[in-house]
């Protein structure tokens, strides 16, 4: 199978099934000299680890990381540094239940790519989408993790973050929005009011059998001017395919996106008033990119989640016999597949712009 790899000077390839021994993956491209420890890793792994609370997958996996290649200490040095060599890391699976999924091995479970991929391959591993699993994404947040390292280096002050703004109906009040109550809930939330509710949401959801989908934005502080390109290197283009690159995601805008159609030219127009070090912005409609390059301003896109297609109550399908049938998808699901897609976004952002910094530094110096 081909296409496992993302990126051109940041490349990264992920490996692994949802279900098989180990995922991870393997980083290329990071310059040498970076600080770098499993611990470093860990904590982004942690934060989209499966069996957090009751409206994520109850599968119990550590998620531990763990750095075969690509760093290096000896006696003279006080900390373990990258080389400049391809960084593999390995994640394994310890807690994969494919007992689950025998009595379905033959269906094609609706809204999952169980059948174009078998159309595509003429083979799939059933037990749990194998390969086109969620659990790849794991290894996308342990890659992340390195790709933030990169931009410290380079512009020293670059946060990248990520918020649930809506889950289901339910979309939170932007004139409550505080980043740090992100870290306070189980639904990386920044309106604390939403909490109750939500929770309240999802408990009658989850015990219906059924799921909901969800809206993530994904914002990026500290990226200067300049990166991108104007043509087949759009920096918002890169973003979009990222972000859509995410099992699930749907819809991927970047600054004001589907509502732009409803602006004017005046209101649209991020109009620029001098200011201490180049122009003032005085909006940000275009969420930080104007021509596929990068303005200096916050970066922000949203993305949308489907629902979780695995769901316990029946539905219509055929099996690879091509027979009517209906099917019901036991084993451990997340009722909402957005809530653990957070760090997911905020990990696609970052290797996307270290990807396109040591590109704009290799082509302008």
């Amino acid at each position: 199978m081909s296409h496992n790899t993302f990126g051109h000077l940041f490349r990264v390839t992920t490996f692994g099934e949802s279900h098989g021994p180990a995922i991870g993956c393997v980083v290329d491209g990071c310059p040498p000299g970076i600080a770098l420890s499993e611990a470093d890793i860990q904590r982004d792994l942690d934060r989209r680890r499966p069996g957090t609370s009751k409206f994520v997958t109850q599968r119990q996996e550590p998620d531990q990381v763990r750095i075969l290649s690509g760093v290096f200490q000896d006696e003279r040095m006080k900390q373990q540094v990258t080389t400049g060599t391809p960084i593999a890391l390995l994640i394994e699976n310890v807690d994969a239940r494919s007992k689950d999924y025998t009595d379905i091995r033959d269906k094609f479970r609706p809204g999952h790519a169980d059948f174009t991929y078998l159309a595509k391959y003429g083979v799939r591993d059933y037990r749990g989408g194998g390969r086109q699993s969620a659990r790849e994404t794991a290894s996308r947040v342990a890659a992340g993790a390195i790709a933030r390292k990169v931009l410290d280096l380079l512009y020293k002050k670059v946060t990248v973050r990520g918020a649930l703004i809506q889950i289901g109906t339910q979309k939170i009040s932007r004139s409550q929005w505080d980043w740090k109550e992100v870290a306070k809930n189980p639904f990386f939330c920044p309106d604390p009011t939403a909490i109750a509710p939500w929770t309240d949401y999802l408990e009658k959801l989850r015990k219906k059998g059924s799921s909901c989908g969800a809206i993530v934005e994904v914002v990026a502080d500290g990226i200067p001017a300049g990166l991108g390109a104007p043509i087949y290197a759009k920096l918002d283009a890169e973003i979009a395919g990222a972000l859509m690159s995410i099992n699930a995601v749907k819809g991927v805008e970047i600054g004001d996106g589907m509502a732009a159609a409803a602006l004017t030219g005046e209101e649209n127009a991020d109009e620029m008033r001098k200011g201490k070090n180049g122009p003032k912005f005085l909006s940000n409609h275009g969420g930080g990119v104007m021509g596929g390059i990068s303005t200096g301003q916050q970066i922000v896109a949203r993305f949308a989640v489907k629902p979780t297609s695995s769901i316990l109550n029946p539905r219509k399908t055929v099996d690879v016999q091509g027979r009517e049938t209906e099917i019901l998808t036991k084993g451990r699901h997340d009722p909402c597949v957005g809530i653990r897609a957070v760090p997911v976004g905020e990990a696609m952002l970052a290797c996307v712009l270290a990807d396109h910094a040591l590109r704009h530094r290799g082509q302008v110096g």
